[in-house]
């Protein structure tokens, strides 16, 4: 398993997370899903040049 899914993975359950808090489970994964992905760019755009 790859670093940056490791990273996607984790923003899911922590957007599961805070989405079962406010009773909103799925929004709260795809959000999770989104900034996961955002921050897994973020990290490794340089890394692809």
């Amino acid at each position: 398993m790859k670093q940056g899914d490791i990273i996607i993975y984790a923003c899911v359950i922590i957007g599961a997370g805070i989405g079962l808090m406010l009773d909103q489970a799925f929004p709260g994964v795809l959000v999770g899903l989104g900034l996961g992905y955002l921050i897994k760019v973020g990290i490794y755009k340089d890394k692809d040049k």
